[in-house]
């Protein structure tokens, strides 16, 4: 594969980084490169920016605003947005349920939802996770049961991301409990959160933030028309959503600017004669992230390159596991860079200690869910040994 890119596309790199640079608020770019985490009106007013200009949801289809752009084309757009610190469109919203809509929705569906949902009129939540069903997904127990021209959904969703901010909630729920496989009993349902029975209960995490929640749901009524597709396929539908998600858990833009970070703030501290970035192990830790980062460049390209007509790439997986275990890696060295600095939290400007070296230790702790979302690292070894590797 080619690493150069053509006279085209960097033209097109540059009127992306013009625009990124330019018109996304320049306090929402600068939070986010001091390593905060986007505010719901941070996130909101960018993906409304970059839906008016057509740059919101490209990987959907064209009559929905998506883009007739090549792989590459659409690895810059990502690239770019990341590098310029830019938050991304809703992951939810432009890389999962959307997608799902517009490939296997009703047209009814497709008109009444796609358009919010690209400029972030709804908020999506996420409802797959249950306390007895994480990883092996397929297990899980909420249930919807029909009544007429409604369902009656109960049960439980956790880990569910930034839900104290959702509108609304797609939730993968058992239709059929009978069913021979327990993946063939499974629907798609879009379920307003604010519908009677719907309880949001947040989860502390380790770091100190409000990030995930607990969503219960009793005897909550369900309009049938917000079944997506057919009954019973909604274990066919996840899968091509969890495709797009552990594509996107990559992040490979976002591992660039922290490596970055790391290498100036290395610069910057004193060891012996020299400094840290000069340290020959410091140095060669460094080196080995940087190569595996741009192996799974690589990697990405081409599993982009080869993902079309809604069907799940295995190849995803491979993304999913080493992207994961990189962006680890890059929050492991920001806290060896700050050393004791790291252990402050919060602690505020009057001790020494920086705000990045500060954000540096709570960084890396939250960071370990990445081995977990989108399915655990060891299922990603699985599918990869058996779908790919065929062992």
């Amino acid at each position: 594969m080619k690493l150069a890119l053509t006279d085209e596309e960097v033209a097109f790199r540059d009127d992306l980084r013009k625009f990124y640079t330019t018109e996304i608020p320049a306090e929402i770019r600068d939070r986010v490169g001091r390593g905060l985490e986007p505010r719901k009106e941070d996130w909101v007013t960018t993906q409304r920016i970059l839906n008016a200009a057509g740059l919101a949801v490209p990987n959907w289809p064209v009559e929905w605003g998506g883009k007739d752009w090549t792989p590459i084309q659409h690895h810059i757009w990502l690239d770019e947005m990341q590098l310029a610190n830019v938050p991304e469109p809703l992951t939810f919203n432009a890389s999962m349920v959307g997608p799902v809509i517009a490939h296997f929705g009703s047209q009814e569906l497709k008109e009444r939802f796609l358009p919010p949902t690209a400029n972030l009129d709804i908020w999506w939540s996420q409802g797959f996770s249950e306390p007895d069903a994480g990883s092996d997904l397929a297990s899980l127990r909420t249930t919807a049961v029909r009544d007429g021209d409604s369902y009656i959904v109960n049960g439980q969703k956790t880990w569910t991301t930034l839900g104290q901010y959702g509108d609304w909630i797609f939730n993968l729920v058992r239709t059929d409990p009978n069913a021979p496989k327990k993946q063939a009993g499974i629907s798609f349902l879009l379920i307003d959160m604010k519908s009677p029975g719907v309880t949001v209960r947040p989860i502390k995490l380790i770091d100190g933030s409000y990030e995930v929640n607990e969503v219960f749901f009793e005897d909550v009524r369900v309009p049938a028309d917000q079944l997506v597709g057919e009954e019973n396929q909604g274990w066919t539908y996840a899968k091509f959503l969890l495709g797009n998600e552990r594509t996107g858990i990559t992040g490979v833009g976002r591992t660039k600017v922290k490596l970055a970070h790391a290498k100036e703030h290395a610069a910057q501290t004193k060891v012996g004669g020299g400094t840290l970035l000069e340290e020959p192990y410091f140095a060669a830790r460094l080196a080995e992230i940087e190569n595996e980062l741009l192996a799974l460049e690589l990697t990405q390209l081409r599993v982009v390159a080869g993902s079309a007509d809604g069907k799940p790439n295995p190849a995803s997986s491979v993304l999913k596991l080493r992207g994961s275990q990189l962006q680890q890696a890059a929050t492991e060295l920001l806290v060896d860079v700050a050393g004791p600095d790291s252990l402050p939290y919060e602690a505020g400007d009057d001790l020494a200690s920086a705000e990045w070296a500060q954000l540096a230790a709570p960084r890396y702790l939250n960071y370990r869910k990445t081995s977990i979302y989108g399915g655990s690292n060891e299922v990603q070894r699985t599918i990869i040994s058996s779908t790919i590797l065929g062992l």
